[in-house]
């Protein structure tokens, strides 16, 4: 079975990283896969990994221009360019959602997100010949809330032999060492976005009187100045922003605890990297994240404030033990659904399903 698998991204994304993690095994499962990419430079050191992982990827200018397969899979950024994709590509088409279908803003500000997708991106979605999401969550809210017929859903994976935990405590502090860390050290790992939706306010105000502990915040965007800035003007010294990191699986290893404190998630590849990496999660009890982490198992799903989140981060700094234990329980979690070979598996077989 032939499957292209097209993107609007100029830029990588969670998304783009996926396609690159899981296209190359779907060959094992009866699949064979190609990838379609815009011209884009940002792009290009993903599509060469591809590439060079055996998957042909294509550029195109016109989606018309593409060679005809079994099923085309759309994933985009932009309404628009779903619309694209849906008429002018040989159908079925099968629209592929990696995105935030709901954001927990407060003050009622989550229904303004909603009406919004339900105007610009749910029609859309209708329109599609079926749609695969990574979350059972997401395939339940798309029925029942924006009315998606055909919404299937598939559980995000990680390589668990990348995402490790460290060896040993040696391990752990030279890893420290390598990033200019030291003592205990909560990892955020997200993208400056303007929206805000990872919440990083909120976890560098939660950090600010812990003054044992080191925040790492790892990521860029066009808010990463602003929040420096607000940083040094509060006088959190415990803040450390690393900007973009490559060797995200050995800045995982060199955490202790991962800090998440986000307002929206389909299933986070970042919470399930760390739960490989063998840290206790502290993040928000949205349903996406309940959907990985159990209270008081896993990790900590606490409301996303300043103050909650410091008590959990207090609490795991009193029970270094029980913190571990968590992290141990969190990787267990993920070698048991939630690997790359679960999720070429499970989308093998809904694409051989079709519509």
């Amino acid at each position: 079975m032939r499957v292209g698998f097209i993107t609007d991204a100029r830029q990588v994304g969670g998304s783009e990283v996926w396609l690159a993690e899981v296209l190359p095994r779907l060959a094992q499962e009866g699949v064979a896969p190609l990838a379609a990419f815009p011209e884009a430079p940002a792009t290009r050191a993903l599509r060469r990994r591809l590439a060079e992982s055996g998957v042909p990827v294509l550029p195109y200018r016109r989606p018309s221009d593409l060679p005809r397969v079994d099923l085309w899979v759309a994933s985009t950024w932009y309404p628009r360019n779903l619309a694209r994709f849906l008429n002018e590509l040989p159908r079925p088409v099968l629209a592929l959602v990696h995105d935030q279908v709901e954001i927990h803003y407060p003050l009622g500000l989550r229904y303004g997100y909603r009406l919004g997708y339900r105007l610009l991106q749910a029609p859309l979605l209708r329109r599609a010949d079926g749609v695969i999401t990574v979350s059972r969550w997401a395939a339940r809210f798309l029925g029942e809330v924006h009315r998606v017929p055909r919404v299937r859903y598939l559980l995000n994976g990680v390589d668990p032999e990348r995402f490790r935990p460290p060896g040993d405590e040696g391990e752990r502090a030279a890893q420290k060492a390598r990033f200019g860390l030291a003592g205990p050290v909560a990892l955020l790992p997200a993208r400056f976005a303007v929206s805000l939706e990872k919440n990083q306010p909120a976890a560098l105000l939660a950090v600010r009187p812990l003054t044992g502990l080191t925040l790492a915040l790892a990521g860029e965007g066009p808010l990463l100045g602003p929040l420096r800035r607000l940083a040094a003007v509060l006088g959190i010294r415990n803040a450390r922003f690393l900007g973009r990191v490559e060797a995200m699986p050995e800045l995982y290893r060199a955490a202790d605890f991962f800090l998440f404190p986000t307002l929206g998630e389909n299933q986070s590849l970042a919470t399930l990297e760390a739960m490989a990496s063998g840290l206790p999660v502290i993040t928000s009890p949205i349903p996406a994240q309940a959907e990985l982490v159990s209270d008081g198992l896993e990790g900590r799903l606490v409301p996303p404030t300043p103050a909650a989140l410091r008590r959990a981060l207090r609490e795991l700094l009193a029970d270094p033990e029980g913190a571990r234990t968590m992290g141990r329980r969190a990787r267990q979690r993920v070698l048991a659904s939630h690997t790359l070979r679960h999720t070429a598996r499970r989308l093998a077989a809904l694409l051989k399903e079709g519509t």
